[in-house]
């Protein structure tokens, strides 16, 4: 093995230097999360008594234990904290070590570039390992940043950095997961799917287990999160399955890759028609057809997401009804107006997420650019314009239609009204500017488009959470996000909509207008 890993520094070195944008872009917005999370929850009860009648209500709803998992030391401020982050925002710490992998293995057999690479004087193992070292050295440091930042916030330092480890090793198993898809598939965007569908069964198989056969919670790298009990009594032992995990799959994956060619996977290709439908000769239809797959998985979970959040809301006045938090409640309005925000401030976080949609297929635009597939398209009788609108509208439109499916999914949840429906719609002028300029980014150059991921976590990181962060008014305002109604909690302000849906336009006309003027890769 040892002799197959020439080059592996080098090629770690260059992964690096590609992912400076969207490697940091995930770390600073997960630990931020983290930081933001510790910081304002403490504040939130004045006595340990206020807190455990917090933690005991979280857990009476079986709803918020399948989505966060239960909170197993309800005096515990560190693990009240941290529900959110414990299990479904591991979700997205997984879901970071599944991109870099991808990226780095089966895409680059994909494009051909790792056959080039394996052409000069570079060990057979090395792309393997240097893709690992990468996503391992993500996993350390947005762990490290977890860890710090409940420190910052004020948490216990043993439980802090029992967390972050927690992070760290769920990491590490996203990545293995995604290098064991890698090999079964020739399909960058199947690999995708697989790594998918194992941490969604992982995460599912805990939510059984949290709500039901609690035995089930112990067999799932998502429910040791919680089975730490990283803030009383820690099974520091538990952190230990995490690497011994993440070492079993990558031993698995490295034995699929000997039973396999260069370039295919374990499992065969499926040979297509022998002539294409006479609707893929639109290019509007082949851009669908190419995010198809990718637009109804997001349909799915955003549904699922949905309607967990929405079953959430009726139960939130018991979670905070006692002490200050139920003055605050009656100073509010009472518990409906407090149902209100919660329905506003879901439907921010979801309409976040949902941008990510966008992002990737103008991302997916931008690498069939730089992997020559855009200039054989434009050979044909297809049209600049017609190749931007296909693209524009799958970014657009897709995220429109998810923002309706995760309004009427949470209206389904929260059984009362359709409030939620309009609460995710009002946040779809904010979602398009974000779009229109990872497009604008597109069309100024087809490498700048991965900009648009870190054109996400900074709107996130002024938008949602800078006025926690005490920043400047003005600086919080470059976000889109932030100017969004609030509704149903307030009235919809719709000058504020009018004036980013116009910027959302504007963004639009200049890149088509530099679109259809530069040179195409």
């Amino acid at each position: 093995m040892s002799q197959g890993l020439e080059g592996t520094g080098l090629l770690l070195r260059f992964a690096l230097r590609r992912d400076r944008v969207l490697a940091p872009a995930w770390v600073l917005a997960l630990s931020g999360m983290v930081l933001v999370s510790a910081a304002a929850t403490g504040p939130l009860y004045g006595s340990e008594a206020e807190r455990v009648a917090a933690a005991e209500a979280l857990n009476a709803s079986p709803a918020v234990v399948a989505l966060y998992g239960p909170i197993l030391d309800t005096s515990s401020l560190g693990e009240l904290s941290m529900t959110k982050m414990t299990v479904l925002y591991a979700v997205f710490v997984a879901f970071m070590g599944v991109v870099l992998v991808r990226r780095h293995t089966r895409v680059e057999e994909e494009t051909g570039r790792a056959e080039m690479v394996g052409a000069t004087a570079v060990g057979v193992h090395a792309p393997t390992a240097a893709a690992l070292a990468e996503a391992a050295l993500a996993s350390l440091v947005v762990g490290l940043l977890a860890a710090a930042g409940n420190i910052v916030a004020g948490l216990p330092v043993a439980g802090s950095v029992l967390f972050g480890a927690s992070w760290t090793g769920i990491g590490l198993v996203g990545a293995a997961i995604a290098l064991v898809a890698a090999q079964v598939s020739s399909s960058a965007r199947t690999v995708g799917f697989l790594a998918s569908t194992a941490i969604g069964a992982l995460y599912l198989l805990r939510a059984v287990g949290d709500t039901s056969v609690s035995w089930l919670s112990w067999l799932t790298p998502f429910g040791w999160g919680t089975r730490l009990s990283a803030w009383s009594e820690p099974r520091v032992w538990l952190l230990v399955g995490y690497p011994l995990l993440a070492v079993g799959l990558t031993g698995v994956a490295l034995a699929l890759r000997r039973r396999r060619d260069l370039g295919a996977g374990v499992l065969p290709d499926r040979p297509g028609p022998a002539e294409g439908s006479p609707r893929l000769r639109d290019v509007a239809a082949l851009v669908w057809r190419e995010q198809s797959a990718a637009l109804t998985g997001w349909t799915i979970g955003i549904a699922v997401i949905g309607i967990l959040m929405g079953s959430i809301i009726p139960s939130i006045g018991s979670m905070l009804g006692t002490g200050e938090a139920r003055e605050v409640i009656e100073a509010m309005g009472g518990v409906g107006a407090l149902q209100d925000v919660l329905v506003s401030a879901l439907a921010s976080v979801i309409a976040v997420v949902i941008t990510c949609y966008g992002i990737s297929a103008v991302t997916r635009a931008a690498g069939d650019e730089r992997d020559g597939r855009t200039e054989t398209l434009l050979a044909t009788a297809t049209s600049r314009r017609g190749l931007l609108v296909a693209v524009a509208g799958s970014a657009l439109v897709g995220a429109t239609w998810l923002l309706l499916v995760s309004g009427a999914a949470t209206a389904v949840g929260r059984g009362e009204g359709f409030d939620p429906v309009g609460a995710a719609l009002v946040q779809a002028p904010a979602v398009w500017l974000v779009l229109a300029l990872g497009l604008l980014l597109l069309s100024l150059r087809s490498r700048w488009a991965v900009a648009g991921w870190a054109l996400v976590a900074a709107c996130v990181t002024l938008g949602q959470v800078g006025e926690s962060l005490d920043l400047p008014g003005w600086l919080v305002g470059l976000s889109p996000y932030h100017h969004v109604s609030r509704y149903p909690a307030e009235a919809v302000a719709w000058r504020p909509e009018l004036v980013l849906t116009l910027l959302a336009l504007a963004a639009l006309a200049a890149s088509w207008t530099r679109y259809r003027g530069r040179d195409i890769g």
